[in-house]
């Protein structure tokens, strides 16, 4: 079957304006809640895109770590492609494809810096192995050998084994402070159901239907 072939109908459920509610957040965990609950793979995964001094935009996917009305959380090498593109331009935009339940939500922001006591409450957080990770690999610098790294990360493993890592300067989290929340929900005959929330000035948010 060629590509362009490939196509079916997206009718596990719709989204209506009594579905919809007086802000975005409330909706949005609910839409989290519902993928988590249905043990989709991976349902706190999110494409970060950001944009280049060239204009030229870049994507990648990272974990949701947080999420509240200051905005959504994730965290970094700050020395990474994206956090050195989010210092340069903070625009950015989320997308949270939940396509096993026909559904996807976009969030267009902009990101903002953790604090250094924020950072360290979710470093001590996570595993022994994913803190040596984060030392051992300078994230988005090239690499001569998968070898080389492993080699890093076993060092790293033996020099720490009995005392706790410090946190690094290196590594942060972003809080990305949501402007426009779009969601997405499939419908028959491509007649998909879309909504799109709006921040005003004065922080309250309008919501449209739009076209799909």
């Amino acid at each position: 079957m060629a590509i362009s072939d490939m196509r079916r109908q997206y009718s596990s459920g719709s989204l209506t304006e009594t579905d919809l509610t007086a802000t975005p957040l409330p909706l949005f965990k609910q839409w989290l809640d519902d993928a988590i609950n249905a043990n989709i793979p991976d349902p706190t995964a999110m494409t970060v895109a950001t944009v280049n001094a060239n204009g030229q935009p870049s994507q990648r996917i990272v974990l949701l770590k947080d999420v509240s009305e200051s905005g959504f959380t994730f965290f970094t090498n700050l020395g990474s492609r994206k956090a050195s593109e989010i210092e340069a331009n903070p625009n950015v935009s989320l997308h949270f494809p939940w396509f096993f339940m026909e559904r996807q939500v976009r969030v267009s922001g902009v990101a903002y810096k953790l604090s250094v006591k924020e950072n360290a409450a979710y470093f001590f957080s996570r595993p022994k192995d994913s803190q040596l990770a984060a030392y051992a690999s300078r994230q988005s610098q090239p690499l001569s050998s998968k070898q080389l790294l492993l080699t890093q990360f076993h060092q790293l493993k033996e020099k720490f084994a009995e005392k706790a890592l410090p946190v690094p300067d290196f590594w942060g989290g972003f809080r990305v402070e949501p402007s426009q929340i779009e969601f997405w929900q499939g419908g028959e005959d491509r007649l998909h159901d879309r909504f799109e929330y709006n921040r005003g000035e004065d922080d309250s948010w309008q919501v449209q239907r739009l076209m799909p």
